[in-house]
This record gives C-alpha cells, structure tokens and sequence, in this order.
C-alpha cells in the first residue's frame, strides 16, 4: 500500500511540474511568424526578414515571414490574420500607415484603433515627387504657378497610398489642379521620358538610375532624403501636411509586456545594425526605431493629418 501510495505522490508531483513547466514557460516557446501584408521583395519585407533572422538567432526558435498581400487601401487580410491570433506574441504584423490610421475607418469587423498595440516604428519609405530635368519648373511653388495656366498630368501608385493623397492634397493647398492622374504598377526614369506623366509620385531607388537628369520637387518623408539634401520634404513646403508613408511592428492588444519587450529588443538591434543601414543608405530610405510610445503618438498625430488631408480633398 505504501508502495501504491507513493507511486501515486510521485505522479500527481510529475503532473503538477509539467503544469507549472507550461505555466512558466518563457517566450518565445514556440515558431514566431511575421505578417507582412505584401508581396516579397519591397523594403519593408526585406527589413522585416532581417527582424525574423535576428529574432531567430537570439532565441533559437523559428521565425518566418509570411506574405498576406493587400496592404495598401483594405481590407487588409494579413493584418486582420494577426488581429485574429492569440495575445501571446506568436504572430507580428509588419504594417503600413494605412492599417492602423486608415484602417478604423473602413468599417472592416474587428478592425478598430484599439485592435493593436505599435512595437515601434522603423521605416519611411523615400517617397519624392520628381519632374523630368527639362521641366519649366524646379520646385512645388514654380509647379502650382505653371499649373494654373498648363496641364499637369500626376502619376502615382494609387489613390489610397498615403504619400499619393498628401502630393493632391499639397495641390489643393498650393491653390491649383492636377489636369489629370493615373495610377502605375511603375513610376521610373521611362515614365518621365516617355511623357506618360509630367509628375511622378515616386520612391527615390526607382529614378536613381536617372537622379542627374530629373528634378526632386519634394520628399514626401518626415526628414530630407540623403540622396536628394538640398529638397525639401511636405512637412517644409505645407506644415500641415507633414506626413510620411511608415512601416512598424504591431500585436494584438493584450500582448504581456515582457513579450513585446522581447521583440523590440530584437528589432532594434536589428534595425540600427549594419545591414539594415546599408539598405537605407543604398535606397534612400530612412531606417531607425521609434519606441513604442513616440508611435502611438505618430499615430495619433497622422490620424490628425489624414483628417486634414480629407478636409482638402473633399473626403
């Protein structure tokens, strides 16, 4: 009996270890996915994997990014994917502007401003509005003096990307119209010689091949371009239309802080690493961290700026 008695003691003393083995088990305990909500090969994917290896390498457990395109205007199937999980850090989203400022107001079920928490904020996309070099026009200011007497025609890459709605928004500001817009699967040194556009609402890498032959009217960016030092950016031309296109990291509210604490540790040093600064340095885009309060703030500070912007535009 005695025997039986302790047989059962060491059992239910088993049981109650693999329980509290569970119960404390320190994150992460199992494979970690990266949501982001485009297709492979852009900056913010490229940054995001370097997040994963990193995150990989410091916690010996696996970290992917898996790719959920439509993250541009909604309804956004990889963020509402990760709005979806469990609050246990398992799954990240790698998001633009548009999914937690945008988003809110698209009346999508389960997305509302209180859906994520930001981790930080760690990349502006080196949005510019460019020119072809013979223009008879060399800043916004000379562009809104030709534009009330000429047609202009705006490429962009469609209407609902943040940088495209501040660049019709500066329009409205600067007192004249585009005569007509177009969205492009590609805005390069082609669609300016080619004459499919007059302006372009571009990124920077896609007309270095052409930098020395165009004109860089503005960046649409919160600080200037190091390709371009001398343009101004939105926010110097019109201040209230001071807004960037941005990438952070988000989770689901409710995560513990001791697992976000975890992930922006990796990200930052991921982030304000070698390689990471050599993507901006070759592309033009700005990437850094921006703790976790600085964007909430930026949030609701370009929560503010899009209300402005849909005031101009009509919206």
């Amino acid at each position: 009996m005695f025997k039986i008695k302790k047989l059962v003691s060491m059992f239910l003393l088993s049981v109650a270890m693999c329980f509290a083995g569970a119960a404390n088990a320190e994150y992460p305990d199992k494979p970690v996915s990266f949501v982001v909500p485009w297709p492979p090969g852009d900056l913010e994917d490229v940054l995001t994997r370097m997040i994963a290896d990193e995150f990989q390498s410091t916690y010996g457990v696996a970290a992917a990014v898996v790719n959920k395109p439509g993250g541009g205007g909604g309804p956004f199937p990889g963020a509402m994917e990760v709005a979806n999980a469990p609050s246990d850090g398992s799954m990240i989203g790698s998001f633009v502007i548009g999914v937690p400022v945008v988003g809110p107001n698209l009346g999508i079920d389960g997305l509302t401003s209180e859906t994520f928490e930001p981790l930080g904020i760690f990349l502006t996309y080196p949005f510019v509005i460019a020119t072809s070099g013979d223009a008879p026009y060399s800043s916004m200011q000379e562009l809104a003096a030709y534009a009330k007497n000429n047609k202009v025609a705006l490429g962009h890459f469609g209407d609902p990307l943040t940088p495209t709605q501040a660049t019709k928004a500066a329009a409205k500001e600067l007192g004249f119209e585009w005569a007509s817009d177009a969205a492009f699967d590609m805005l390069d040194c082609n669609t300016l010689s080619s004459g499919d556009a007059d302006v372009i609402n571009t990124t920077i890498q896609l007309i270095l091949p052409c930098l020395d032959k165009v004109k860089v009217l503005a960046s649409v960016t919160a600080s200037r371009i190091s390709k371009v030092p001398d343009t101004p950016t939105m926010g110097e031309i019109v201040p209230e239309l001071d807004i960037f296109l941005w990438n952070g990291l988000f989770v689901t509210k409710g995560t513990p802080q001791d697992v976000r604490d975890k992930i922006i540790a990796v990200a930052k040093k991921s982030m304000l690493g070698e390689k990471a600064q050599q993507v901006a340095k070759d592309t033009g885009a700005q990437v850094y961290w921006m703790d976790a309060a600085d964007s909430a703030a930026q949030i609701q500070k370009d929560i503010a700026t899009m209300g402005t912007i849909g005031s101009l535009l009509g919206g």
